[in-house]
């Protein structure tokens, strides 16, 4: 049969398609941007007319996803691991509704913070929300999975999480692909009172949600994603979960393996699974990419007639990813290691583009605050983080999305005065506007700067919420239209730029100064397809 050669994320994109999906809600986030993307530019999908815009933030992804559920049509909504914090409200409520057409919500963590703030893993808020959870080990599985889980999120009547993480999110493997099915009518639901959460209403449907935790454990069980392979060696056994099983088999390519394995990529966790391997051997290794949910899980289980290893005991290391040596050590396999790396060999560290209006921003406001004491400006997450770094040293937080307004408001009224917050144009729409008005509504004492290259330059140049909008946002929140002040952050305008800061720092109340110019990446890739149509005005 003929295989496609996919990335991880394009097997979750083409299985979507191919599971009938009517939409794709997301907001862009590595490792999880390019399933969007491949539903965007897929041929099919365009041909059947699949939603794939972007949303301006996770929550309203999530709503805009559950409300195609509502409707009856099968959805999917995508996001890294800190989104979920976004979306939280929207998805744990969704496990207590339930869904009307199915709705998958794949979350891609990011272990060892390629491009994160954090390591959290996922899988622990689909425990809490007590949905199933499906792990892929492989591209396949990652295909089948989701091409599959919208007719099991149909069956359970619930979402179904598919959890990912960054090597698999951005290595490919060869996929074979089942047939396309069709898209579901729309229906509404059968119970009226089905997404109306009322106290009365949302308690009926919390006991449902508990009672059918039986359900998923059994379909769990019986799921073609979890296996029990018993070894010869009973003494030792391992629980391998998605990716980390990968990891397991590149340790035996021989299928060699002389210890019963539970391999583990469909939960809740089958406790007659647990049973068996508790039965059969004395000691289990958990291996798993990500916190030690499983490790815990197994340790309450198996109380004290197993002894359990993994993350929490030290066999494996706390943080960051797994890797095949990192798995062999802890069976006490020899590894091979490479040279070290020559002193000759440095790091680069992590720079602004050169041209970018970031730099002529930082260092107008430099200028502008070098009279003050240090530690005055609160950063957000974008390409202007980068700010923190030499030779800017200008910025002195990035916590989460919106939190730079929000924070410069706190420090403000502490009476740290100039605050200043600075936040990119997409991560202002995001969640940036609600601080925004919060700072007016208390008549705080701060300098908001939107550094607007008209794109979500950091992922890769997607569409911004705030293209064109900012201003407007601005003043209909209630800033002042005379302290909404538009720049172009170029070095000929440095005196201006300085110039413009001194007036709204020394201005008592909320002002905005937006410093627009497009991202030089996503200029060069316009030229680029400009120049392209008019050398070939036919395609």
């Amino acid at each position: 049969m003929q295989k496609n050669l996919f990335l991880g994320v394009e097997a979750i994109g083409q299985g979507a398609i191919d599971g009938g999906i009517s939409g794709v809600y997301a907001y862009p986030g590595t490792p999880s941007t390019e399933i969007t993307e491949f539903i965007q530019e897929n041929e099919l999908a365009i041909e059947k007319g699949i939603r794939s815009k972007w949303s301006a933030n996770e929550k309203t992804a999530y709503e805009a996803a559950l409300g195609m559920s509502y409707a009856g049509k099968r959805s999917m909504v995508c996001m890294k691991h800190v989104g979920l914090n976004v979306a939280a409200d929207a998805f744990i409520n969704s496990a207590i509704t339930g869904i009307n057409g199915g709705l998958i919500i794949t979350v891609a963590d990011d272990p060892s913070m390629h491009s994160s703030q954090n390591e959290q893993d996922s899988r622990f808020y689909g425990k809490f929300a007590m949905i199933p959870i499906l792990e892929p080990s492989n591209q396949q599985e990652a295909y089948d999975m989701v091409r599959e889980g919208f007719e099991l999120s149909e069956k359970l009547e619930v979402p179904v999480m598919v959890r990912i993480t960054t090597r698999l999110a951005h290595s490919r493997a060869g996929v074979v692909r089942s047939e396309v099915l069709p898209e579901n009518d729309m229906v509404l639901p059968t119970d009226p009172s089905q997404f109306v959460l009322l106290p009365a209403i949302a308690r009926r449907r919390y006991k449902g949600l508990l009672e059918k935790q039986e359900l998923f454990e059994k379909t769990a069980k019986k799921s073609k994603y979890n296996e029990y392979i018993k070894g010869e060696d009973k003494s030792f056994g391992i629980i391998a979960c998605g990716i980390a099983y990968n990891y397991l088999k590149e340790n035996y390519p021989k299928d060699d393996c002389p210890y019963t394995i539970l391999k583990l990529s469909q939960y809740p966790v089958p406790q007659k699974f647990l049973d068996k391997i508790a039965k059969r051997c004395e000691e289990v290794l958990v291996l798993e990419e990500g916190y030690p949910v499983v490790e815990e899980h197994v340790k309450a289980a198996f109380k004290k007639d197993v002894q359990v290893s993994g993350r929490l005991s030290g066999a494996l290391p706390r943080d960051g990813e797994l890797n095949a040596d990192l798995v062999a050590k802890a069976l006490g396999k020899e590894t091979q290691l490479g040279a070290d790396v020559p002193e000759l060999v440095v790091n680069r560290p992590p720079a602004l583009c050169q041209g970018c209006g970031h730099q002529d921003m930082y260092k107008a406001l430099n200028e502008a605050l070098d009279k003050y004491t240090k530690g005055r400006v609160f950063s957000d997450i974008g390409c202007y983080t980068l700010g923190a770094l030499p030779p800017y040293k200008s910025i002195y937080s990035c916590v989460d999305m919106g939190a730079s307004v929000t924070m410069a408001k706190g420090a403000a009224d502490a009476g740290l005065i100039p605050a200043v917050a600075v936040i990119g144009d997409s991560t202002f729409t995001h969640s940036g506007i609600t601080g925004l008005l919060d700072a007016v509504n208390d008549e705080a004492n701060i300098v908001v700067v939107i550094s607007d290259n008209e794109s979500v330059s950091m992922t890769g140049g997607q569409d911004s919420s705030a293209l064109g909008k900012i201003e407007s946002i601005c003043a209909g929140v209630g800033v002042d239209p005379n302290h909404i002040r538009v720049l172009t952050p170029l070095k000929k305008y440095h005196e201006l730029m300085v110039q413009t800061f001194e007036e709204e720092i020394a201005y008592e109340g909320v002002s905005v100064i937006v410093f627009r110019r497009e991202c030089i990446q996503a200029a060069a890739k316009r030229l680029r397809k400009e120049k392209k149509m008019k050398d070939n005005p036919n395609k």
